[in-house]
């Protein structure tokens, strides 16, 4: 079992005040803080090797590429995807959101007939369904609503239960013959609640339908293996995964990507380019990598996933289990309310949380002033905060640096909130 007690002292950014208070930062769901090995491989990329990748004859450029393409590989080991010459099957982008987006967007230039008939398995027109949830992350939500007033398609979404989780027991009702995609989140991002997502699948696929999952709130917190989740698409981002911004990461069956028409166009994507007929796409991943790629973000990327991996995520998992206990005592404050399970069933530590009577930007700017980060607002899901009758609520979210006594802290200033606002 992995020592996790000096594992905060790899973040150098956790090592400071705020307010004349140690940090402490619960705010991971929003994005991870970055350990120094991740912050040395971002800098000695520029330091030393900084070229573009698969163009280029020099050395440098040459060394960019393997370092690139190592770091791909990185990456799909830790999700199980396939990688290697004509294997690839991890896609670099700009982010979660930028995956979702070019999902969407290639599923609607199929609807338009492009890609020929490969893709004709991702066109959408009228009488289509594609199928959300109502605990989907705004970048989920928005892609896919977009994608069915742009072809025709219904959008149809999954209800949610009491504490917030996807009802995965309707799928045989909610998925129909004319489903062609089912778009969902595997951890909510308010609600911290893993997704069953097993019957959703079967369902989609005896349908012929395609599912993508959203695993940014997975990948980070709990041993991910799409092949084992048998989904078609997954898409997730760098900065929650302890790596740096603007850098993503979209996962696709080797067999689907080859099908799947580009969904932006520059350098590096086309193998032929005429003046009067359509061009001639390169093999994906590269058929998806329009223009010059976030090499060094990618670099380091890759040394967060293999950092993460010699931790070992059952470790981690196991870790965040002892504070998302501790976070969980919040429910026990008066006045507190939980958005989703007050029990350690099927969760992460992503504890979402309302104060009676007090507005979350309140409550977030007091314990702020004690020295601790937490989210507060819709986080990207009004939906879902409809569903627990709120237009906002506060979120605490753990991380591998997070300890025990980091969630106590956080009771202990929740616990005076009412006092300080309501004098109760």
């Amino acid at each position: 079992m992995t020592d996790f007690a000096g594992i905060k002292a790899q973040f150098p950014i956790l090592d400071q005040e705020i307010h004349g208070h140690p940090l402490v930062y619960l705010d991971s769901g929003a994005t991870a803080q970055k350990p120094q090995t991740v912050i040395d491989a971002e800098s000695a990329f520029y330091e030393t090797i900084n070229a573009g990748v698969h163009r280029g004859a020099h050395e440098l450029a040459a060394r960019s590429t393997v370092a690139f393409e190592d770091a791909r590989a990185k990456v799909a080991k830790l999700v199980n995807a396939g990688f290697g010459e004509g294997k690839d099957e991890i896609v670099v982008t700009a982010g979660a959101t930028a995956g979702l987006n070019l999902l969407a967007t290639a599923f609607g230039n199929a609807s338009q007939g492009r890609g020929g008939e490969a893709a004709k398995r991702f066109a959408l027109g009228p009488g289509d369904e594609i199928v959300v949830s109502k605990a989907e992350h705004h970048s989920v939500l928005l892609s896919f609503q977009e994608l069915a007033y742009r072809t025709g398609a219904t959008l149809k979404w999954f209800d949610l239960d009491e504490y917030g989780s996807i009802r995965s027991d309707t799928a045989d009702s909610v998925i129909t013959e004319r489903t062609k995609v089912v778009a969902i989140t595997h951890i909510g991002n308010v609600t911290g609640a893993i997704t069953d997502v097993a019957p959703i699948v079967t369902r989609a696929h005896a349908v012929g339908a395609l599912v993508v999952l959203d695993i940014c709130q997975s990948v980070p917190h709990i041993p991910v293996d799409v092949k084992a989740l048998d989904v078609d698409f997954a898409c997730w981002s760098g900065h929650k995964m302890y790596g740096p911004t603007g850098v993503g990461f979209l996962y696709g069956r080797r067999e689907l990507l080859e099908a799947l028409p580009p969904a932006s166009f520059g350098g590096s994507m086309v193998e032929l380019a005429w003046m009067d007929r359509p061009a001639q796409y390169m093999d994906p991943p590269a058929r998806f990598e329009a223009g010059t790629q976030p090499v060094a973000q990618v670099v380091a990327a890759g040394v967060a996933a293999e950092w993460m991996m010699n931790l070992g995520m059952a470790n981690i998992a196991e870790h965040e289990k002892t504070v998302t206990r501790e976070l969980l005592k919040l429910g026990d404050i008066e006045g507190v309310r939980l958005l989703g399970r007050p029990d350690m069933e099927n969760r992460i530590g992503t504890v979402a949380f309302d104060v009676e009577g007090v507005h979350p930007h309140d409550v977030g700017q007091f314990i702020d002033s004690l020295g601790i980060a937490i989210r507060v607002g819709h986080h990207c899901a009004q939906p879902i905060h409809r569903h627990f009758g709120l237009y906002a609520s506060n979120r605490a979210s753990t991380g591998v640096y997070n300890s025990p006594d980091d969630a106590r802290a956080l009771v202990d200033a929740v616990s005076q909130v009412r006092g300080y606002f309501l004098g109760k």
